[in-house]
């Protein structure tokens, strides 16, 4: 599970991402992320709507899986990074974990959010 201080809290947190993010779209699932020089941990939250999935296990199982994926990539991401994933698929619950986690590592690469190699 993600760290407590590596996720969200609160709506207004999100929205300011919403407005200001910049926005990844893939075939699962959008990634907007934006900086924010406040913060000193990376930040990640995890939309799931009732359309999408209407059934809350549906739901949760794909943010736990989510996540999961994230945690692992964690210290490959950069420090005050705020990160919301917009599931538009309920795909994302039954997809294997390879292709799951192929599917991050595209957007999270196009989004630009993953450290040079210099680091």
């Amino acid at each position: 599970m993600l760290a407590y201080k590596n996720r969200f809290h609160g709506h207004g947190s999100i929205r300011y991402v919403y407005a200001n993010g910049r926005p990844v779209r893939g075939r699962l699932f959008t990634i907007k992320s934006t900086s924010n020089p406040r913060r000193h941990e990376t930040r990640i939250a995890v939309v799931v709507s009732k359309k999408v999935a209407k059934g809350a296990v549906v739901r949760n199982r794909i943010r736990r899986r989510l996540y999961e994926s994230f945690r692992e990539r964690l210290d490959q991401l950069p420090a005050n990074a705020d990160i919301v994933c917009i599931v538009g698929s309920a795909e994302v619950a039954t997809t294997s974990y390879e292709e799951l986690t192929t599917a991050l590592d595209q957007l999270l690469s196009e989004a630009g959010l993953y450290k040079s190699a210099k680091n």
